[in-house]
């Protein structure tokens, strides 16, 4: 009976392995300037919106500077069309025109002169042309000034200012494109947590695009392999217990994710028969994980099996 009892009985599945993750945000650099100031070290902690370092604004200030000046130079040129011309041009326009007009009508007060003259044969037929050729350019030059100052008086066309109001419009975008990537040399969190890692330190250089600070924030998960034997035997949200190497007592967890492509996996996930064969990476979100617990320690998962496994 005993020998029965013994063999009937199911031998406890073997433990999940793999390492204890934390969820991870980077803070990558804006542009490649040196690092002035570093505020945090290491393993602090730190809520969302602290300052973590600094970079050089120097170049970035003259180029807020430059746009500055750009942006005031399109809004001048805008109202100086909204507000349409200055008196004083109006009337230095129409002083013009008075000058054109009187030009005009002594050409024509000469070349009548002359036309008489050579009625009489008393000048020559070139003298008369050129008196003819003279009104003709006074006349084109008293049309333009009139429509000179028509254009003065008309004021501006409507789709002058719509050219400049966006012209404006694009200069300010810039502007603010500059401003916020300005603000973004000095780093701050984005979220609240523990500073894993400062790649770069004071005076350091860093590529644009380099991450620059990396943050511990979230939830803290175990990620297991689990052999392809033991896949059906899981399922998204099952209860179970993480034993974290350096503390005595299992911590709850939830299963949180299985992946659907099996893959290589470490050394150490997979013994015995299964060592050689592919794997299903899992995530095991922890509940409540204890402070300061650092990523990288080995774990052991036991998870709750489901019905059909049973079955």
């Amino acid at each position: 009976m005993v020998l029965l009892v013994g063999g009937c009985a199911r031998q406890a599945p073997a433990p999940l392995l793999g390492t204890l993750e934390w969820e991870r945000v980077s803070v990558i650099s804006e542009a490649s300037e040196p690092i002035v100031r570093v505020d945090v070290i290491e393993g602090a902690v730190v809520e969302a919106g602290a300052t973590i370092l600094a970079l050089d604004t120097r170049r970035i200030a003259a180029h807020l500077e430059h746009k500055r000046a750009e942006v005031q130079r399109a809004r001048s040129a805008l109202i100086e069309l909204q507000r349409g011309a200055r008196s004083e041009t109006i009337a230095a326009a129409r002083s013009t025109l008075a000058g054109a007009d009187a030009a005009t009508a002594n050409a024509r007060r000469e070349r009548d002169r002359l036309a008489e003259v050579r009625k009489r044969g008393l000048v020559a037929q070139a003298d008369l042309d050129r008196a003819e050729t003279a009104l003709r350019g006074a006349s084109a030059q008293a049309g333009a000034t009139r429509a000179n100052l028509g254009e003065l008086l008309n004021g501006t066309r409507v789709e002058d200012i719509e050219q400049a109001e966006a012209v404006l419009d694009a200069a300010q975008a810039d502007l603010q494109h500059l401003e916020l990537t300005g603000a973004r040399y000095e780093v701050r969190a984005p979220r609240a947590g523990r500073v894993d890692a400062l790649p770069y330190k004071l005076g350091d250089q860093a590529p644009t695009g380099a991450v620059l600070v990396s943050l511990l924030s979230g939830s803290a998960y175990a990620r297991v392999y689990v052999p392809a034997s033991r896949r059906v035997q899981l399922d998204v949200g099952a209860r179970c217990n993480v034993h974290v190497q350096g503390i005595a007592e299992p911590l709850a967890a939830t299963l949180r994710s299985v992946r659907s492509d099996p893959a290589f996996t470490p050394y150490y996930a997979l013994t015995g028969d299964d060592a050689s064969r592919l794997a299903y990476r899992a995530e095991i979100v922890l509940d409540t994980p204890p402070k300061n617990l650092p990523a990288g320690l080995p774990v052991q998962a036991e998870c709750a099996t489901s019905i059909r496994a049973a079955e």
